[in-house]
C-alpha cells in the first residue's frame, strides 16, 4: 500500500526527494502542499497521513514558524532525514547556454548560487515561489530562453535539460526535514528500541538561572543537547519558549530526565522521541 505524505512544493522539489530519500524503496503518494500551513490542515483532516517539513538549514538556520505549526499540531516526530543541498540549471531541451536570458527560482535557491549568477551577469533573475515549480512552468508554457534552478531530479520529472550541475556556492549546504505522524499511529511507523534522539519544547518562569537548571539536568542525566532554539511567548515581553534536541543512549535517562525537568518548567511537551537522520546526497 502506498504510503501519502504531504509536502510543501511538488514533484521535484526538495520535499519529494527528502521523502524519497527516508521512504527509500516505497511506493510514495504524495500530497502537495502550496504552504506549511496547508501541510498541517491535511494532516489535521486525514489522521492517516504522513508529513515531511524542513525545520532548519544549515546555511539559513531554523524554519522558527514551523516549530510554531509543530508545536499547535498536535503532531509528533517519527523521524528526520539530512538532506545535501544541491543545485542545478536546466532548460527546455532545445535551447543552450547562449539561448539563455532568464532565470527563475525560489529566493533561497537564488542566494545559495550567488557565485554562479554573479558569473554570469546577464541572465535576469526572477523569483518565483518553488524550486520545482519553476522548472515545471518552463515545462508547461515552453518557455525559450528561461532556465530553472533546482534538483537535477526535476529536469527528468518536467522533460528539460540539465545544462550544469551542483551550481550552488556552498557544498557543505544541508536541510533537515522531519518525519511528522498522528501520535495514535506513531507507534506502528517506528522501532522504540531503536530510538536514540527526542525533541521538546518548554516554558520557564522569569528567574535567573531557570535555564542553567534544566541544562545542569540534561547533563546529570547524560543526555547531549544537540540542539536549541528559543522564540518569544507572544504577548508575554521578554519570555520565551525552548526548543531542545537531545541524544541519549539509555532510554530510561531520558524519561528519568523529562520527569526531573518538568517541575521546573511550566510547561514542558514532548515533540518526538526517533532515529537520528541519515545524511544523504
Amino acid at each position: 500500500m502506498k504510503k501519502q505524505i504531504a509536502i510543501q512544493g511538488i514533484r521535484g522539489c526538495f520535499h519529494d526527494i527528502a521523502s524519497h530519500r527516508f521512504f527509500q524503496n516505497e511506493e510514495l503518494d504524495l500530497v502537495e502542499c502550496n504552504t506549511f500551513e496547508e501541510v498541517f490542515l491535511a494532516m489535521k483532516q486525514n489522521p492517516d497521513m504522513i508529513a515531511l517539513v524542513a525545520i532548519e538549514n544549515t546555511i539559513a538556520g531554523s524554519l522558527l514558524h514551523n516549530y510554531e505549526l509543530l508545536r499547535d499540531s498536535g503532531l509528533t516526530i517519527i523521524g528526520e532525514h539530512k538532506l545535501r543541498i544541491q543545485h542545478s540549471i536546466m532548460c527546455l531541451p532545445e535551447d543552450s547556454w547562449e539561448d539563455i536570458t532568464e532565470v527563475n527560482s525560489h529566493p533561497v535557491a537564488l542566494m545559495q548560487c550567488r557565485a554562479f549568477l554573479e558569473a554570469h551577469p546577464d541572465f535576469k533573475v526572477v523569483e518565483v515561489a518553488d524550486t520545482a515549480g519553476a522548472a515545471a512552468t518552463i515545462s508547461q508554457k515552453h518557455l525559450r530562453g528561461h532556465a530553472a534552478i533546482c534538483h537535477k531530479d526535476a529536469a527528468e520529472i518536467y522533460g528539460l535539460k540539465v545544462l550544469e550541475e551542483s551550481i550552488e556556492t556552498n557544498k557543505h549546504n544541508y536541510t533537515r526535514f522531519l518525519v511528522l505522524a498522528n501520535i495514535a499511529r506513531a507507534g506502528k511507523l517506528r522501532d522504540v528500541t531503536t530510538t536514540n534522539k527526542a525533541s521538546l519544547v518548554f516554558t520557564l518562569p522569569h528567574e535567573e538561572g531557570s535555564l542553567s537548571a534544566i541544562l545542569s539536568v540534561l547533563s546529570f542525566y547524560k543526555l547531549n543537547l544537540t540542539k536549541i532554539q528559543s522564540l518569544p511567548i507572544i504577548g508575554k515581553e521578554w519570555q520565551y519558549m525552548f526548543y531542545i534536541d537531545v541524544s541519549f543512549e539509555n532510554t530510561q535517562r531520558l524519561h528519568q530526565a523529562i520527569n526531573a525537568i518538568t517541575p521546573l518548567t511550566q510547561e514542558l511537551k514532548t515533540l518526538g522521541i526517533y532515529c537520528d537522520g541519515k545524511q544523504t546526497m
